[in-house]
Order: structure tokens, then sequence, then C-alpha cells
């Protein structure tokens, strides 16, 4: 693609409005005009996400309604009359981009559902599913700086679409124009013509109702959960009015929130990086918890699909868990708990993602129950629901990913912060009925199992140089793959864009069932491994790491030199 070409077409294109024309005008840099133009921006499995700005690679009315106007195309093909919900974060431009949406699938003969204000992106899978419309859009680029936002397209099952249904989407984006073929209708036209509905309160409260039924110690919430401390962060997102709602529903009415944090605001000023993983995010919950000591903390992402725990880890010390803990916790808590209920059964079954922590999997052996690895992304864990579902083989009880997303229930098809908090929230009172924090508690479960600890590398690559810098350090890894990292050997080796693995010692060769993707991963002798690949949402490349340790102290060392060690290996390859 001609970069000049495009640039200058948007800057003559009368369709382009003056505000942007003066944005691109002002680019003195002629990498950033290469940049924003060397390509359309990449619509995948998970949608469009990138900066907001002018451009053919960027996020923009324009190319919001390049992307409808393909979907749009897809569904005519495949429907008679197809319908579409939509809902929004608190992001810059994320109602603007959500109303775009509902003009082009409008224009295009598509009814609209669409939401009239923010909503977490779990609570579009239900509504699609609710409203049993042929596909969702949510507007968000999650945990992303304010700097970005993203395009998130859904199925009629409530799960992100799957990669065939992305492929022939994309061929409908690829054949349009930009301006020429882009179809739009008036919001208000639209409505007075039926062809668009706001969503109203009655699928809010469905939504709740079910997130209701999943709670396990029913008598214990409702006898003590006023008694359980906490202090919620919605980190300037779309989660505060459904977490609360569902936690005072529940019980938990001591609940004190970050006013700070409080309100929905894209820039989001306190926290430059809104990712309930980073611990800045919490400073002020942890000022406010040293006044307070509440049993709990936690905070949502802009979307409100992740949630990050702070515990206490000493008396005047707050730790941030990792997702990969927070998920253990939630894990053995959901099994022991059915085992206490008698209604714990072997096909009972906790779904993960390939760079999640294997401290699972010993967990489910002790409980008598199944794991099963998918692919980084959480709709391969909504693909499992719907599977299990249909094939009654299993029975899917809980699925998360290190990343801080959690679901549990089927009636989401995506990872759910509300879920998670009302699921913690139990799990902290259950545990504080039994004389711990969920700091001991994670402790116990070290103790029994081993000392698992993971860390992950995110290494920014930005643009195109970038994009084939990352290429190129996987594609090297996949022909010259390591033979051992810090003197121990490499046993196996997951090539998951070939769908193989190979055994190393024993030069044995197997088929991975999965769908294929840019990704490594390679395990040592002593059950810790490491896995490369290619973010896609952001110019990054992941390096996520595993090891067992012996106790605190050399779980913490091992990790740490086990990630130096990598990080060379990858630098030199």
């Amino acid at each position: 693609m001609d970069f000049r070409q495009g640039y200058n077409r948007w800057l003559n294109e009368e369709k382009v409005d003056e505000a942007l024309k003066n944005e691109l005008q002002a680019i003195e840099n002629e990498k950033e005009i290469e940049d924003r133009f060397y390509k359309n921006l990449e619509f995948g499995t998970g949608g469009l996400r990138g900066k907001i700005a002018a451009g053919s690679n960027r996020m923009n009315v324009y190319t919001i309604g390049k992307a409808t106007q393909g979907l749009a195309t897809y569904l005519l093909k495949h429907k008679a009359e197809p319908s579409v919900a939509i809902a929004y974060d608190s992001r810059n431009m994320s109602k603007e981009f959500a109303d775009q949406a509902a003009s082009v699938l409008a224009a295009n003969g598509v009814k609209v559902f669409l939401y009239p204000s923010l909503r977490p992106t779990p609570m579009l899978s239900f509504t699609v599913r609710h409203l049993e419309t042929d596909a969702g859009i949510v507007i968000t680029a999650s945990h992303n700086p304010k700097e970005y936002n993203g395009y998130k397209v859904y199925g009629n099952d409530g799960g992100q679409i799957t990669d065939e249904a992305a492929k022939e989407i994309l061929s409908y984006i690829d054949a349009a124009d930009i301006f020429e073929d882009v179809k739009v209708m008036a919001l208000e036209k639209a409505e007075k013509e039926g062809k668009l509905e706001y969503i109203t309160e009655e699928v809010d409260k469905a939504y709740y109702h079910q997130v209701e039924t999943l709670c396990i110690r029913k008598d214990l919430i409702k006898e003590k959960a006023s008694e359980l401390k906490i202090i919620y962060t919605p980190i300037h997102g779309s989660g505060n009015i459904p977490v609360r709602t569902m936690l005072n529903k529940l019980g938990f009415t001591n609940v004190a929130v970050v006013k700070e944090q409080e309100l929905p605001d894209g820039n989001f000023p306190t926290a430059p990086y809104p990712n309930p993983e980073d611990k800045r995010v919490f400073e002020l919950a942890i000022e406010m918890a040293k006044e307070t000591a509440p049993d709990l903390i936690f905070g949502t992402d802009p979307d409100c699909d992740r949630i990050g725990v702070v515990v206490k880890e000493s008396a005047d010390s707050y730790k941030v868990l990792t997702g990969n803990q927070v998920g253990i916790l939630l894990s053995d808590y959901i099994l022991n708990a059915r085992k206490e209920m008698g209604t714990l059964s072997g096909q009972d079954t906790i779904v993960k993602t390939i760079v999640t922590s294997d401290m699972v999997k010993s967990i489910a052996t002790h409980y008598g129950t199944q794991v099963m690895d998918v692919l980084t992304g959480f709709k391969y864990i909504g693909e499992k629901i719907k599977e299990f579902l249909e094939t009654g083989a299993n029975n899917f009880v809980f699925g998360y990913e290190e990343s801080y997303g959690y679901l549990s229930g089927d009636f989401v098809r995506d990872k759910d912060a509300v879920i998670a908090s009302v699921l913690i929230a139990e799990m902290a009172l259950y545990y504080r009925t039994q004389g711990k924090n969920l700091y001991e508690a994670l402790e116990d479960l070290f103790k029994q199992y081993g000392y698992y600890r993971e860390d992950l590398v995110s290494i920014q690559m930005e643009g195109k140089d970038g994009q084939e810098k990352i290429q190129a350090i996987i594609s090297n890894l996949r022909e010259n793959a390591p033979k051992e990292v810090g003197g121990i050997r490499v046993v196996r080796v997951e090539d998951y864009k070939l769908s193989k693995a190979y055994n190393v010692l024993e030069g044995a060769e197997e088929a991975i069932f999965l769908p294929t993707s840019n990704v490594m991963k390679f395990i040592l002798e002593d059950g810790s491994w490491f896995v490369v690949r290619p973010s896609g949402t952001e110019p990054k490349m992941k390096i996520y790491v595993s090891i067992i340790g012996q106790d605190e102290k050399d779980a913490t060392n091992k990790v740490e030199n086990f990630k130096k060690q990598v990080l060379e290996l990858v630098e030199n390859n």
C-alpha cells in the first residue's frame, strides 16, 4: 500500500472532516505518516484495535465505518433479517464509534439494539444471547492507554467471532472502499423507521439475576455478607454501576469506592495505564486501606472484563495478586465448595490458556476433575463452553487466563469481572470465617501443591519495523529451537503455527489439535517453561515464563533468573 497515496487521498477527500485533515497536515515526521497509512488497521478475530487518530491504520469513524460495512455485508449474506447488539465503554470516542457502527448497520437494513449508556463488555456478550441477535459489537480497547480504542465483534453464541467468520468478514471489509462504499443513516431516522432500538433496563435485570445464580455458598452470603469490608475501584471505567449493584444485591453492603476513580473518564487521569495488572492503579485504594483496614480490595479495567485483587501481606504491606494466583484461588474454592455441596463430578472441567499456570492441573487431580488448555484469548474458552454444551462430555465450571480474566456460568461467553467480583467476595468471606485472608489461603495452596511462579515480559515494538522484527524472532526460534536454558534441557517444543509438538528426548512428534497461531512453547526437564508470541491487540512481543520452586524465596529467585536467561536467549536469536 502506497502510504503517500493514502495520505493525500485523505487530505483531499471531502468526506473527511476538517479537524482530521488539520491533524494530518500538522504531522512533520515522515515515519508517522507511513505508520498511519502503510496498511489498513488489521481486522482479526479480536476485531480492530489501534490509536485514535486520522489514517487508515488508526481508529476513527471512517475505519469503524468500513469495518461495519464489511460486517453488514457478511450478515446479509447469511441472514434475511439480521440484527446486532452494540455496547461501549468509557474510552474517548467510544460513544461516537458505537453510534457510527449503528448508523452503518441501520443504513444497510440491519436491525440494531444499542445501549444508551456505557456497559461492560461481558454484558454485551450476555445481551447477544438474551436478545438472540445475530452478532454483537463492543467498542473498547480493554486496558490499553487512553490513546487507544477498539472494536470487538461477537457471534450469535455470545462469543467472539471464530477465525473462519473473521476471515470472511475481512474479505468484505477489504472489498469496500472506505469512503465510497460505506452507507450511513442518521440515528433519529433509523429509530423512527424501526431499524434502531435502544436497550432497556430489562436486559440489565436479566443479567443481574443470572449472576446471582452463580453464588455457591448462598447461606453463608445471606448470613454474613455485610461483615466483609471491601474497597473497590472501577478505574474510571464501566464497572462502577454493575459491580456495585451486584454486591449490594447479594448483601455485600460494606463497600467503599475510590472516589477519584469512580466516574467514567476516557483520559484515565489517575491511571495512565488503566490495567489492574499494574500495581500503580491501586495506589489510591491502598492509601484508603491503611485507614479502613478492609478484608478485600479489587479493581476492574475500563470495560470491566478483567479484575485485579489486592490483599494484605503483612501489617503494613499490600500485595497485588497475579492473574494466575487469583485463578488458582478461585479454581480451588469452586471445586472445594462443589465437593462440600455434593455436586462435584469427574466431568467438571476448568479451561485455561496455554500461557496460564499449570498449578491448577495438580488441584484438579486432587479433586478428580479435569483441566483443558486452549490458545491465548478468551474466545477459545468461550468455544469450549459451546462444545461442552453440545457434546455433554464435560461440565464447564470455570475458565480463566493469566491476564486477569475469569468466568463461571455459561450465559456469558467472555471473561467477566462482574461475575468474578461476586465470586471473589464470596471466597474472601468464606476464608474470613476460617480466620484467613486470601494471601494466607494462597500460601496454604502453595504448601500443598508447590511454589509455582510465573512472569510476563512485554517488549514494545511499534510500527512496521517492529512487526517485522517480532516475526523474525519467532521464526528464528522455530528454526533454531534452543536445546537448553540455564543448563536445564528442553524436553518438549510446541509449535502452534505448525500444529506440532516435539518430544526432544524421544525424537517423537505429535499433532496439536488447536487452531493455528504463531506461538512457540518450550518445556524444560524441571517442569519450567516459556512461551513467545506476538500480542494480538498491541504492538508487542510477549514472553511468558513459569517455574516451580521449593519455597517462597526459591521460587522468587528462580523465576527472576529464568526470566533473564530466556530474555538473553530471545534477544540473541
